[in-house]
């Protein structure tokens, strides 16, 4: 995969992890449920890169993190990563922009 494609890819996953906190009444989701999600929309992801997905949102300022029970990654929708689903605001960067629909 070339390293174009690959930011691609990258970007994609994480609209898709964006869009599915968006869909659930508070905003929380944990990484099994997200790979779930990744998995409807065609992309098999290991653990550790839907995990370095999450840590890239939470950098934005697009998700919280959190670890109850330390074993599993539940990320939660912040006003600017709903914003970004919204199109509302700022674009994130590195994030696909999502579609008028």
């Amino acid at each position: 995969m070339t390293k174009v494609f690959a930011q691609k890819v990258a970007a994609n996953q994480r609209l898709i992890i964006l869009r599915a906190l968006s869909e659930v009444n508070d905003g929380r989701l944990n990484e099994t449920l997200l790979m779930h999600k990744l998995d409807a929309f065609g992309h098999t992801a290991s653990r550790a890169e839907l995990r370095d997905q999450i840590r890239f949102l939470e950098g934005a300022g697009a998700v919280t993190v959190e670890f109850p029970g330390e074993a599993v990654m539940v990320a939660t929708l912040t006003r600017r990563g709903q914003d970004h689903v919204d199109r509302r605001g700022d674009p994130i960067e590195g994030v696909d922009s999502p579609s008028r629909i």
